[in-house]
């Protein structure tokens, strides 16, 4: 089974040049964020270019539920009215977040510090993802949580009907733990501290500025200090949301791989904490360039082009970059078979509690596929052959994992023979347009018995 029905086995083929513009969905982490810091500000926030994936939707579905008026436009057009910080409504129904880790644990945070009781779960690849890194700090405040064995879903969360303020140091990076507790601060007097030891994803700093919250980031000794002062009235605001640099990987990572290939991705948020696969493409030689700079909504964006990049090698990626590129690795490991050379990623623990356990998922299908692999509990390296030299012709796993199916299935495009994907049915978490988007820029998608 998918995530939301019955397994969907896809197949793609090898095929000629990808070309064209690729119009990739809006931001899934700015889309989230904007949802839930809608529901928590006092009056219309209008939001423009959401992100119309499952997950998303799952999230626009849960703020309804805590009370907010949530309403669809048409054309990626929504509206939020907000109930305020603390104003969050006990739901009358259990809470099911899909697929989304993010949409779990910042919900969690937006509700840990409202005295109101929530229960949540998700479908069978989330419910198996730790919970208890979010719901450890949220107890610092006074939030109770009653879950399964490990702290996993379905969980009841008690909100704190007197939180009090936290100074929380980050143990692993992680952009879902620092959000959520920052969420959770919203609504507790006095100030609540986040320190991490290297800077993740901030779009939640940015965008809580935006809404109109007193905060302030600064680079200290001991880590990258984030402290937020407590019960504001937040703002409605208009947002545009950013193109995902996180699906714009795709059709920009295919079109390095497919001879001939030449693919304009528009208007791609280029945030510095989101931009990390970026960089390291072009330090393996690829041929990207970023056309018309410009700053939309506080975040950079560009319109980037990448073209076939017959002659990329094989790089160490800096571990610090991980931060930037967590859900990158799956496809880089996709270039990186096409490479000349050995690519080395470490420091990616983090990837082994995603959707799925994504470098064995990788590695496995990459193996299955010819390609050779060796990893660690926090590393993996892939040897690369050159352009064009991957065999395919295998069936790889998903694990219900969707950034797994669409890299397996943009390998299919480069290689030999077809590669195909047990189950692409969770694609539509995130990228709900993928296999038109791709099909329109060339790619030979297919579906079992289609």
């Amino acid at each position: 089974m998918s995530a939301h029905g019955p397994a969907i086995p896809m197949s793609s083929a090898p095929c000629g040049p990808l070309t064209g513009t690729a119009d990739v969905p809006g931001d899934k982490s700015v889309s989230h964020r904007s949802l839930i810091l809608g529901a928590m500000a006092v009056g219309e926030t209008k939001i423009s270019g959401l992100l119309e994936g499952q997950d998303v939707l799952d999230t626009a579905k849960a703020m309804q539920a805590f009370g907010a008026e949530v309403t669809n436009h048409g054309d990626g057009k929504w509206s939020v009215h907000g109930v305020g910080v603390g104003g969050f409504a006990e739901p009358d129904n259990v809470i099911d977040c899909g697929n989304s880790g993010t949409g779990v644990r910042l919900i969690m945070g937006a509700m840990a510090t409202t005295p109101i009781s929530a229960t949540f779960t998700g479908d069978a690849s989330l419910n198996k993802r730790p919970m208890a890194r979010v719901t450890d700090p949220l107890a610092l405040f006074g939030t109770q949580a009653h879950g399964r064995a490990g702290g996993r879903l379905p969980m009841t969360l008690v909100g704190a009907a007197d939180p009090v303020p936290v100074e929380y140091r980050v143990p692993v990076p992680s952009a879902q733990v620092k959000s959520a507790v920052l969420l959770a601060g919203l609504n507790v007097p006095g100030q609540t501290v986040v320190i991490e030891r290297e800077a993740t994803r901030d779009h939640t700093e940015r965008m809580l500025s935006g809404f109109g919250a007193q905060i302030v980031v600064e680079d200290t000794e001991g880590g990258h200090r984030i402290t937020l002062t407590g019960q504001p009235e937040l703002r409605p605001q208009t947002i545009a949301v950013p193109r995902d640099p996180s699906s714009a990987a795709f059709p920009v990572c295919a079109a390095l791989i497919v001879p001939g290939s030449d693919v304009l991705v528009p208007g791609i948020g280029l945030n510095p904490t989101r931009a990390g696969l970026y960089q390291t493409l072009q330090d393996m030689g690829a041929d990207l360039t970023f056309e018309n700079m410009r700053d939309e909504g506080g975040e950079p964006v560009a319109d980037l082009r990448a073209r076939f990049s017959p002659d990329m090698t094989g790089i160490e990626v800096p571990p610090e970059r991980a931060a930037s590129m967590i859900d990158e690795y799956p496809v880089l490991s996709v270039v990186a078979a096409n490479a000349q050379g050995v690519t080395m990623m470490r420091g990616v623990r983090e990837l082994r509690v995603k959707e799925s356990d994504r470098i064995d998922a990788m590695a496995t299908g990459l193996r299955a596929n010819g390609v050779e692999v060796d990893e660690g509990e926090d590393w993996w390296s892939v040897q690369g052959r050159g352009a064009g030299s991957v065999s395919g012709g295998a069936t790889c796993a998903s694990h219900l994992d969707h950034r797994i199916a669409m890299s397996f299935l943009i390998l299919g495009m480069a290689a030999k023979k077809a590669v195909s994907v047990d189950d692409g049915g969770p694609i539509a978490t995130s990228f709900p347009i993928f296999e038109p988007l791709m099909a329109a820029l060339g790619a030979d998608l297919s579906r079992s018995g289609a």
